[in-house]
């Protein structure tokens, strides 16, 4: 099990947390197409290395939270409140 430290309820379970995806991403105009729609939600680069990802506290607080991780050790370098 992995430590997830959420900024608003301190270290809590991985369990708890669900992946909302990747932070970097832009969202689409809400009149995109639906090419453009499909691209958006299904096709991620997967690069090796440090990522920034949107979680939700589901089992916790509820909300979201930004995570900066490495992707190959799965280690946690950062947790801030989600700035959207």
């Amino acid at each position: 099990m992995q430590v997830f430290p959420c900024p608003f309820c301190g270290e809590r379970p991985d369990a708890e947390f669900r992946y909302g995806g990747d932070a970097r991403k832009a969202r689409p105009a809400r009149d995109c197409s639906d090419a453009e729609w499909a691209q958006y939600m299904h096709f991620r680069a997967n690069t090796r290395g440090e990522s920034l990802e949107l979680w939700l506290h589901a089992a916790g607080c509820g909300r979201w939270i930004e995570i900066r991780r490495d992707t190959a050790s799965h280690v946690v370098i950062a947790t801030e409140p989600m700035n959207r």
